[in-house]
């Protein structure tokens, strides 16, 4: 390799060095800066003429600019470079000249160059421009970096000399960082041209983001008509917000609207808000099918990085939308087609010194099948950390009892207001129906060692409620009827409802382990964790607190109690006392087998029970029927898939064909317990795919903003990384409820089912769908179809069957500056006859 750098050639430098010394320009230079240059094979002076001629992988280096040939020649006293291709022994084109100047780089056959004008003609280019890349037979480069092009074309395709198509063109202006502007042009595909032509091309180049004009879609829809959907404007506001504004136009009437916006500001926050509203109409207006709805949905998201403000955090998630919305619009994920309630909620929360928490929140669901709306406007929740009174904060020597005892604080107070979506906020003086109500809770407790393997907790629990209104209940004598009717009066004034109890519990752990010194297993655990206590409830419901009242007439024999608080928010105090004495007893079972794969321990711990607990109550102050229901709850996963969940109740009286309990099961059956109720849950979740999957890695390549995309738009996301994948989730539910004087058994079944394999390289094949037990039929399903066309791709999607009934084909290229060139048909679900 041959180095040199100059500023003019003189005899010192009829030499090749080793290495580069760069020299200081003086006033007698002809350059303003210093030429660096280089070879692979050879350099050439001609000090008469100040020419160098340089051979074979030559590179020039001249303030920005930067170029690569073959073969190049500078002549100095005209300031300018000539490069050009070389031939190898076979007499192919090696070695083309590749500039650099600035951003601008292109590729071409021969380049001819004034460094000192900046003005150049070049042959044969090949250039890249943003998302796009340009070919020119001749080109000329002006001083202001601008470049015109004659007989070329513009593509996206990255082919450099057999593009899969392109845009023919006369003439081209080149603006780098702007744009490109052609004369009229016309499109060609695999060399064939397609009368598809332009007047003029314009070609956005700038990299980043910038506004513009979105074209719509087009086509004809049986129900709706001839249709224009997606079409509008983008707005880049700025680096920090964007503006989507598009919308649907159809030719028998239906419209639709959908602005977006988008914000980020990173390290802060970011987030975005969508709105969609539109009129349906389906079918002609004088048929009897014809339909017509208004559609909305509002969605906010807003969330905030951790680093921005640690002790505070704001976020939202809101999703609002008519009851008709998913049924009267495309789907788009399957998540989104079988979900019918809808949570929207909005929250900020801060903490300070380290003890103290606020949180303000309001929140929104919908169920789209019952249309009940409720609101939750606002809940603050204010709570005071666990800290001990009695202990010192520099505390020596041993912790004395009192220093034990520990108390927190907590606040909760909540407005909320529910109904049917049709009647929300129409009811006159609807704000009389809100729920609301404040909650002071202040736990004092203490938790001692006792004989060293038993822990004694004890605990006086005290809360107050307040509620801004309670009822009255009476009979009023109708002359009409000449029949008394309760009626239900609401008083509204702040009451307070005082209630408190105190209980104790002691607990410990027992262990018991079997082992074995022959074969796989080598021991069984089982941990037992038993736990008794009692919790004492005074009488809140005597007629000294005022809580409780009675409404009769002449004619009941016994009057109806009744709480004032009865629609309270947080509950109502006991309406008696009660002194509950509770047995549990929680298991768990885990075995210790030899693993071969394990080379530190050479073992491996199996959970064969994670957790079984029987539990029930005895209460002291009852004079008969002391006992409990007896619960028994457990749950396991089997294999790292199979996931078992049981439940039981169990009672011990006999109770007759209305319910009233006459006697134990003792004494009519003489067994200890009936069968009350029971539930069997069985969960498997097994995925199937290749080995190259299984390597692959968990996190997804590429920007935040990419990777927030895929999650987002994970149904548009295409990994050919994964040659083949198949998940299948089965869930059996067994239950046993009773049902008059017998318990009937019902079994509820479902299956899903979602795949994806790479049939080739260039195609992928997806599926997901299921088979429901109860209809015998095939549930939910998808199917789609994807080919990698290089810079172009197609889809097929498809739904077969149900109310979503649909399919879509699309091909398109893939370089968003060229979004608009596709071509898309599809049969929307409102095409099908229901």
């Amino acid at each position: 390799m041959l180095h040199d750098s100059l500023h003019s050639p003189d005899t010192s430098s009829l030499h090749a060095k080793d290495s580069v010394k760069t020299k200081k320009t003086t006033k007698k230079d002809n350059l303003k800066s210093k030429v660096e240059y280089s070879a692979k094979d050879s350099l050439r002076f001609e000090i008469k003429n100040q020419k160098v001629f340089l051979f074979k992988d030559a590179t020039i280096k001249y303030e920005d600019i930067n170029l690569k040939s073959g073969y190049v020649e500078i002549d100095f006293p005209l300031k300018l470079l000539y490069a050009t291709f070389i031939k190898d022994s076979i007499g192919k084109e090696i070695q083309p000249p590749e500039f650099k100047q600035g951003v601008q780089t292109f590729k071409s056959k021969v380049i001819s160059y004034n460094y000192e004008t900046k003005r150049g003609y070049i042959q044969t280019v090949f250039t890249k421009q943003d998302e796009g890349y340009l070919h020119g037979t001749i080109v000329k480069k002006m001083e202001n970096n601008i470049t015109y092009l004659k007989d070329g074309w513009y593509t996206t395709c990255d082919r450099e000399d057999d593009p899969h198509y392109e845009f023919k063109f006369g003439k081209a202006k080149v603006i780098p960082g702007k744009q490109v502007i052609t004369g009229p042009a016309y499109l060609m595909i695999a060399g064939v041209p397609v009368p598809i032509g332009v007047p003029f091309g314009y070609f956005p180049s700038k990299s980043g983001r910038h506004s513009g004009i979105l074209m719509p879609a087009y086509g004809e829809s049986t129900s709706q008509g001839f249709f224009l959907t997606g079409g509008g404007y983008y707005w880049a506001m700025n680096q920090y917000v964007d503006l989507y504004l598009v919308g649907d136009i159809y030719s028998r009437g239906s419209w639709a609207i959908n602005p977006t916006l988008k914000y980020v500001d990173r390290y802060h926050y970011s987030g975005f808000l969508n709105f969609k509203y539109g009129v349906s109409k389906l079918g002609a207006a004088d048929s009897p099918d014809f339909q017509k709805s208004t559609l909305f949905q509002i969605q906010w998201t807003h969330s905030q990085d951790s680093k921005a403000r640690p002790h505070s955090t704001f976020s939202a998630n809101v999703n609002i939308q008519s009851q008709n919305f998913n049924s009267n619009s495309a789907v788009t994920n399957t998540q989104t087609y079988l979900s019918n309630t809808f949570q929207s909620s909005i929250n900020y929360s801060t903490t300070w010194n380290n003890n103290y928490t606020l949180n303000l929140n309001c929140s929104e669901s919908q169920n789209t099948l019952t249309k009940n709306i409720s609101v939750t406007l606002p809940t603050v929740a204010f709570s005071v950390n666990q800290f001990y009174p009695f202990r010192k904060k520099n505390h020596v020597g041993k912790v004395k009892w009192y220093e034990n005892i520990s108390t927190r604080y907590s606040l909760d107070a909540s407005n909320q207001y529910s109904t049917y979506d049709s009647l929300f906020i129409k009811k006159k003086k609807w704000w009389n129906d809100m729920q609301n109500g404040i909650r002071h809770s202040l736990p004092v407790s203490a938790t001692f060692h006792v004989l060293k393997y038993f822990n004694w907790t004890t605990a006086i629990n005290l809360n107050d409620r307040m509620y801004l209104s309670s009822i009255r209940k009476k009979y009023i004598h109708s002359n009409i009827t000449g029949k008394d009717s309760l009626v239900t009066d609401t008083i509204h004034q702040i009451v307070n409802a005082f209630d408190g109890n105190a209980s104790t519990s002691l607990n410990t752990r027992l262990y018991g382990m079997f082992q074995f010194k022959h074969g796989p297993i080598i021991a069984i655990r089982h941990m037992l964790s038993p736990t008794v206590s009692f919790t004492y409830t005074p009488n809140f419901g005597a007629a000294s607190w005022g809580y409780y009242r009675y409404a009769a007439n002449d004619t009941n024999k016994r009057p109806q109690k009744y709480s004032i608080f009865q629609n309270g928010l947080y509950g109502t105090p006991a309406a008696q006392k009660s002194g509950l004495v509770l047995f549990s007893l929680s298991n768990n079972l885990e075995m210790k087998v030899r693993n071969r794969k394990d080379t530190v321990t050479g073992t491996k711990k199996i959970v064969l029970i994670e957790n079984l607990t029987i539990s029930e109550s005895y209460d002291l102050t009852k004079d008969t029927n002391r006992w409990s229901l007896l619960n028994i709850q457990g749950y396991t996963t089997l294999f790292k898939n199979l996931r078992l969940t049981y439940q039981s109740v169990w009672d011990p009286y006999a109770r007759d064909s209305a319910g009233d309990i006459k006697e134990t099961e003792w004494e009519a059956h003489r067994r200890l317990l009936r069968l009350d109720n029971t539930l069997w849950d069985v969960g498997l979740t097994y995925s199937l795919s290749s080995n190259k999957s299984k390597k692959k890695k968990t996190t997804t390549k590429g920007t935040e903003e990419e990777r927030k995309d895929i999650s987002t738009y994970r149904d548009y996301y295409v990994d050919f990384d994964i040659p083949w994948k198949v998940s299948l989730s089965y869930k059996f539910t067994y239950q046993k409820i009773p049902v008059a004087l017998t318990r009937v058994g019902t079994i509820t079944q479902t299956l899903g089912i979602n795949g994806e394999i790479n049939l080739t390289p260039k195609w992928k094949f997806t599926m997901t769908s299921g088979w429901d037990f109860s209809t015998g039929q095939l549930s939910f399903t998808t199917i789609d179809l994807y080919r990698d066309l290089h810079c172009w791709e197609m889809r097929f999607g498809w739904i077969p069957k149900g109310p979503q009934r649909s399919w879509n084909f699309s091909i398109n290229v893939k370089a968003s500056v060229l979004q608009d060139l596709k071509l898309s048909k599809k049969k929307n679900f409102q095409d099908y006859t229901q």
